[in-house]
């Protein structure tokens, strides 16, 4: 008779888990790559969101500023998008950022969110505190989460998963945010591959260097 635990049973769950458990709206990428667990989530930890650059990518980050040149409002570029600039404290400007550090598994996983209404033509961002962010349901807002996920895989490479997901405070600001995801779902991908692939070419680059 087997008396294994079943991989059900010790499954260790997620701090995205936490910090959105329900969510209508999500999107999930993943990357092998050849360096060890702490190479890869030392390269999420330092990925800088600006340098990510592919002809596609580009065009998505260019087409979510278009409506701000339209009105001929300047387009807000702030000098680096860091990952580790919303975990490390001091780093942080609490005014300008809405985005907020969730969790972080020292080696495993960062978690990191927002509130807003992206669907508007110009985001109208909510500032909620780390600690307010899972219980926040005041209507009208959209909730966003992320997390980079690394796992061992295999003896000498990582799996890197890179998740995001979307819960709405209410019907109406569901039903604006479906119909506003059904045109960016596919941009979204390409953020998110764009990313792995930085952080991927980072970690190999690094594990070549030692």
């Amino acid at each position: 008779m087997n008396t294994q635990p079943s991989a059900a049973t010790t499954a260790e769950p997620l701090l995205l888990d936490a910090a959105l458990p329900e969510f209508r709206f999500s999107r999930l990428e993943c990357a092998a790559i050849a360096a060890a667990p702490d190479a890869v989530y030392g390269a999420a930890r330092d990925l800088d969101m600006l340098s990510i650059h592919s002809p596609l990518f580009d065009a998505v980050m260019w087409a979510r500023g278009v409506p701000d040149r339209v009105r001929r409002r300047p387009v807000a570029t702030p000098p680096t998008m860091r990952v580790s600039e919303l975990f490390d404290t001091d780093q942080r400007d609490e005014e300008a950022q809405p985005w907020v550090a969730l969790g972080e598994r020292a080696g495993r996983e960062l978690v990191f969110g927002a509130v807003g209404k992206v669907w508007k033509p110009t985001i109208e961002w909510r500032r909620v505190e780390p600690g307010d962010f899972a219980g926040f349901e005041e209507p009208g807002w959209a909730k966003m989460a992320a997390a980079f996920v690394v796992h061992p895989y295999g003896e000498q490479r990582s799996l890197l998963t890179y998740e995001a997901r979307t819960a709405c405070t209410d019907p109406a600001s569901t039903a604006r945010f479906g119909r506003y995801w059904t045109l960016v779902s596919p941009g979204v991908g390409i953020v998110l591959r764009g990313a792995l692939r930085a952080i991927e070419v980072a970690a190999e680059a690094g594990e070549r260097s030692t």
